[in-house]
């Protein structure tokens, strides 16, 4: 069975050495009573659930699966159990607002938190998942009345969240979905349509479930201008807070999927079942989109944390197994073989593995830090700046550390060789439990057109300016560093190549729009190189300007960075090469010529 043990002092690092999270903490309202002592005790108990409560139940889970019967889910055993001892102990308020009962912790301790949640156990983690994302769109969108009645609950746990968009005829395009919302008398709905991959759309946890369901009205026009967003509570709730009787609606069936098998994904039936409009009519994919972009910067995480997981099992067994002799000569003579971690392609899997966890980590909480920038800051040029800077890495967060997942699970089966595809490991079943986090809320080729067409072409590219210039200015402040001059060069020389690149890509949109397509996934792997080659940078310098940690860990940053810059950051050349391929080669091949 594979082992899970959270990496603190790597988090803490990430926090607060590289980030400077306790200071930015200090100076944001209400940030102030989130002092480095608080904080830690936060990761410690979070560090305690996860690997004593949960990551125990995964293998477990994994092999039992969700239940379905007339409608009713049943988790895995020892789920039910595991999250009342979650509720118990607060955690599904850890983020909230202190008015609807929250704690109000920064969302970058919150973003920790989770990942220490999905490293030990993703199933269980996708349940209360969509939780948080329905407390923005609820605090956000919502009616005050709204968010007395069901944010208060959410919040405490006692029920969940869902996001339903998908149909079955439509996936992405939300322009297709045909749900119904007609109007009742007493200012309600009736909802009536079926919705498809909906997590944790039903199960045995929570004693009641919020789904927030995309339909249209009678008189909405075509297309996702004509789509508005629902509260459908799984038992009806009156506006006073009242819980009534069972809402039309039911889970017609739970999927048999590749991996998270612990985690119900259900088909929902909604036969005019009562719910009511959360913000304006026909506009419903502004809310959405706030609950989306929540959960897309939280799949990035699920990445990351599948990322560590292998990491450490693949690291413990290449340390035991013994297997051939090196080649410069035995390095354990005393054995009858050389430990796996002599060799060295072993060593180039557990490095790769390596610098995505440390660089990914430093990825997605900087992204977090931005979370509570724009919640918290009274300056609104701070706001502003840190709301365009999210929306551009968006994407890079959600897509780049869920690939550099399947790459990380991979490198583990490989280095477990036969082993790793056996179940009794446990290596296998990471590798099947992050390949739907490249898919599920939004793919990486959405993401990526997202990236450059809206983010950068639409919106003028702010964000990209923000980073650029931020990335520029350490740069400047660095370039006579010369225990950092291996990074700083190129890393100066690939943010300038950015620029040249995005503009030559814009050019050549001009000309064919298929361009932009034909670019799109390039271009967001050529920016999220970059912008780990940045984090990296930045790890190394807070290193060494570190008091609190030793030569070791100082020189484990140093030799990590050294084989990123070497060995990965130079994919960047190959996917500068297909993007200015262009179209043509992907385009002119007549549909009849496939097969």
């Amino acid at each position: 069975m594979s082992k899970y043990a959270a990496p603190l002092t790597d988090m803490r690092f990430a926090l607060f050495d590289v980030l400077g999270a306790e200071a930015l903490f200090a100076r944001l309202p209400g940030g102030d009573a989130a002092t480095r002592d608080v904080c830690d005790a936060v990761l410690d108990e979070a560090a305690r659930f996860a690997e004593q409560v949960l990551a125990p139940l995964n293998q477990p889970g994994d092999q039992e699966g969700c239940h379905f019967a007339d409608g009713v889910v049943t988790t895995p055993k020892g789920f039910r159990e595991a999250y009342t001892q979650f509720c118990d102990g607060g955690w599904p308020a850890l983020n909230a607002p202190e008015q609807y009962g929250g704690q109000h912790v920064p969302e970058a301790i919150g973003a920790a938190v989770k990942e220490m949640l999905d490293s030990a156990n993703l199933s269980w983690a996708n349940f209360p998942l969509l939780s948080h994302g329905a407390s923005e769109a609820l605090k956000q969108h919502g009616e005050e009345w709204q968010r007395e009645v069901f944010l208060k609950p959410i919040v405490s746990g006692r029920w969940t969240g869902t996001m339903c968009l998908t149909e079955p005829h439509c996936g992405t395009d939300l322009g297709l979905l045909k749900t119904k919302a007609e109007p009742a008398a007493d200012g309600s709905y009736r909802i009536t349509g079926t919705k498809i991959f909906i997590t944790a759309g039903e199960h045995d946890l929570a004693d009641n479930i919020v789904h927030l369901v995309l339909a249209r009205l009678p008189d909405a026009p075509a297309g996702t201008k004509g789509i508005s967003l629902f509260i459908v509570p799984k038992f009806k709730v009156a506006r006073d807070g009242t819980v009534g009787a069972r809402n039309a609606l039911a889970c017609g069936s739970i999927e048999h999927k590749m991996g998270i098998k612990g985690s119900a994904t259900c088909v929902m039936n909604f036969d005019g079942a009562e719910g009511y409009l959360i913000g304006q009519p026909n506009k419903g994919l502004n809310a959405m989109f706030t609950m989306m972009n929540t959960a897309r910067i939280a799949v990035g995480y699920q990445g990351l944390a599948l990322t560590e997981r292998a990491y450490q099992n693949a690291l413990a067994y290449a340390r035991d197994r013994l297997q051939m002799r090196s080649l410069s000569g035995p390095k354990r003579p005393d054995k009858p073989a050389d430990p796996l971690i002599v060799h060295p392609d072993i060593r180039r899997m557990l490095l790769t593995q390596k610098a995505f966890a440390e660089g990914g980590r430093v990825l997605g909480y900087y992204a977090a830090l931005l979370v509570d920038v724009i919640e918290r800051s009274e300056d609104a040029a701070e706001r502003q700046r840190a709301d365009e800077l999210l929306g551009f890495l968006t994407p890079i967060v959600k897509a780049l550390l869920t690939e550099t997942a399947q790459e990380s699970t991979y490198c583990a089966v490989q280095i477990f060789g036969g082993h790793g595809y056996i179940a009794e490991w446990g290596m296998e079943q990471f590798a099947r439990d992050v390949r739907i986090t490249t898919i599920y809320e939004g793919t990486t080729q959405i993401q990526a057109l997202d990236l450059l067409g809206r983010k950068i072409m639409q919106l003028q590219g702010a964000g990209l300016r923000h980073f650029v210039e931020e990335i520029s200015a350490f740069c400047h402040a660095q370039q006579a560093n010369p225990e950092l001059v291996e990074f700083i060069k190129p890393l100066a020389e690939l943010t300038q190549e950015w620029i040249g690149l995005t503009q030559e890509i814009g050019r050549k949109a001009i000309g064919d729009a298929e361009e932009m397509g034909a670019a799109a996934v390039d271009y967001l792997f050529y920016a999220g190189y970059i912008a780990l080659a940045y984090f990296w940078a930045r790890s190394v310098a807070a290193a060494d300007a570190s008091a609190g940690h030793g030569a070791e860990f100082k020189q484990s940053k140093r030799l990590t960075a050294r084989f990123y810059y070497s060995r990965i950051l130079p994919r960047t050349r190959g996917h500068i090469a297909a993007i200015r391929a262009g179209a043509a080669s992907l385009m002119e091949m007549p549909d009849a010529l496939f097969g």
